[in-house]
């Protein structure tokens, strides 16, 4: 696996020390999706707004136009014509941080720190992967989000800057983007999750 579609180790040379790392989140990823799976993504602040962005890539199309096959087509011509021609395939991505209802109640009646773990405990089947993205790789609730995901057995991928943090401890895949500058580490994180998309989408659907 070399991201030729993306190119990004081409274009983000510095990306070059943690290319395997970057290929493992891709083969859990391309793994999860075949047996069926979703991910959840949680972060705070700009990683939030990365969260948001990396499932709005997934769950439609983002290179390529991704056409319903003849068979989900069906299902949508039996109610109405119009629909199948309109719906692009996902590949299935749950951004926690915009649930407000489910973290608003919860910060207000339990604790802030564990609303993304409660999203994940609720969430979460076994095939699933938890992605959770912070610079310093030390965010609170992430962390807990990702002592929940592998207290339930699932796969984890964290993207971080140089240093890991504690998320080195409960993350089954570290993408630690060169750096430790919040802004630049997150200048870095754009690429790795889009390329991540590119290769995905390429996978799955094709040019």
């Amino acid at each position: 696996m070399t991201f030729k579609k993306s190119r990004l180790f081409e274009r983000y040379s510095i990306l070059l020390p943690i290319q395997k790392e970057i290929e493992n989140a891709y083969e859990i990823l391309k793994n999860m999706y075949e047996k069926g799976g979703k991910l959840l993504v949680m972060g705070n602040g700009g990683s939030s707004a990365d969260a948001e962005h990396l499932c709005g890539e997934l769950m439609k199309g983002f290179l390529s136009k991704r056409p319903l096959n003849a068979q989900e087509r069906a299902k949508f011509d039996r109610i109405d014509p119009q629909i199948a021609g309109k719906l692009q395939s996902p590949l299935a991505a749950i951004s926690l941080v915009v649930a407000h209802g489910i973290s608003s109640a919860f910060a207000n009646d339990v604790d802030p720190d564990l609303v993304f773990a409660q999203q994940i405990y609720g969430l979460a089947k076994p095939e699933d992967v938890v992605l959770g993205i912070s610079t310093s790789g030390n965010s609170r609730n992430v962390i807990w989000g990702l002592k929940t995901a592998k207290a339930l057995g699932l796969k984890t991928i964290a993207l971080t800057g140089e240093a890991g943090g504690e998320a080195k401890k409960w993350t089954d895949c570290m993408l630690q983007a060169p750096g430790s500058v919040t802004h630049e580490v997150q200048e870095l994180h754009l690429p790795i999750y889009h390329a991540l998309c590119i290769e995905l989408e390429e996978h799955f659907f094709g040019s």
